[in-house]
């Protein structure tokens, strides 16, 4: 299981994509053109400050190439100095969903579509080709399921109400706009909550964006969980073949999703935070988690 989200500050952060179009079998990769450097490699660039890695991965993909993308699994980061300092590139593979054009960023000239193969030779540094790699170790195509625990709701014993009616907190907010932003790049369009308050408010920003609904479901609850059935509904969420975002509470999360991991350690999600499991040919090809 990979976390792309916790870093010394002192290492300059980065993001982008290995996108690819066309047939599984066959596909095309994107690559770039940087004149100032005369190198071929993936689109990429610097985070902005306070900016999500996912964000930034997309916004970087968007500006660089054109194209529309939808995310799929995290490759394993590279790694390399620049300036005097570490610099740290995540990547995502990502399929492209409209080629766009190419926006004319003073960074990139020239964008190419081309075959793996093509794109070996092309590459100008080694870490990039360790990408294509990590690109064809695993399917291309897999469905993602979104596990999500509610952003940050204040003090559960300084609440005087139900407390199923707790809102997320300014922190909680902020939280829940970030995560729509992360939770585009997987394009979920199944959106299922805990019925408590603070949980369909930490879905609400991207179900808004998305022109969705949030489907309350009382076994995602604190009050009406039940293991069996409750380890039934992700059983099922992941076998169908929708992408799907399901937000629920931290204890519940922790159960549910320790039946899934191989380690303890692995199942517990911090508020705002969320785990994906990428499934395809009947099984979870891989899992990443990320925080807000």
């Amino acid at each position: 299981m990979t976390e792309p989200d916790v870093h010394p500050t002192d290492v300059i952060r980065a993001a982008g994509a290995v996108v690819w179009r066309g047939e599984e079998s066959a596909p095309e990769v994107a690559l770039v053109h940087r004149p100032k450097y005369d190198d071929w490699t993936f689109p990429k660039g610097k985070l902005k400050p306070g900016e999500h890695v996912i964000g930034g991965a997309l916004r970087e993909v968007a500006e660089e190439t054109g194209a529309a993308v939808v995310l799929g699994r995290l490759l394993p980061p590279v790694h390399y100095m620049k300036g005097g300092r570490l610099k740290r590139v995540d990547y995502w593979l990502a399929r492209a969903v409209s080629d766009g054009r190419h926006t004319g960023l003073d960074e990139v000239d020239e964008v190419a579509w081309v075959p793996l193969e093509e794109a070996r030779r092309r590459l100008t540094y080694e870490w990039d080709a360790g990408l294509l790699r990590a690109l064809t170790a695993l399917p291309l195509t897999t469905t993602p399921l979104l596990l999500v625990r509610h952003g940050v709701a204040g003090s559960r014993q300084e609440w005087r109400g139900d407390d199923d009616l707790r809102p997320l907190d300014e922190t909680g907010t902020a939280q829940a706009g970030v995560l729509a932003d992360a939770l585009y790049g997987y394009r979920p369009v199944e959106l299922v909550s805990s019925p408590s308050r603070r949980c369909v408010q930490t879905l609400e920003p991207y179900a808004e964006r998305a022109g969705l609904e949030i489907r309350h479901e009382p076994l995602l609850s604190e009050r009406d969980y039940d293991l069996r059935a409750s380890r039934r509904l992700v059983a099922e969420a992941l076998s169908a073949d929708r992408p799907a975002a399901l937000c629920s509470h931290g204890k519940v999360l922790t159960e549910l999703i320790s039946g899934i991991v191989d380690r303890p350690a692995d199942s517990h999600l911090r508020k705002g935070a969320f785990l994906v499991l990428h499934r395809a040919g009947g099984r979870v090809v891989a899992m990443d988690r990320y925080t807000t």
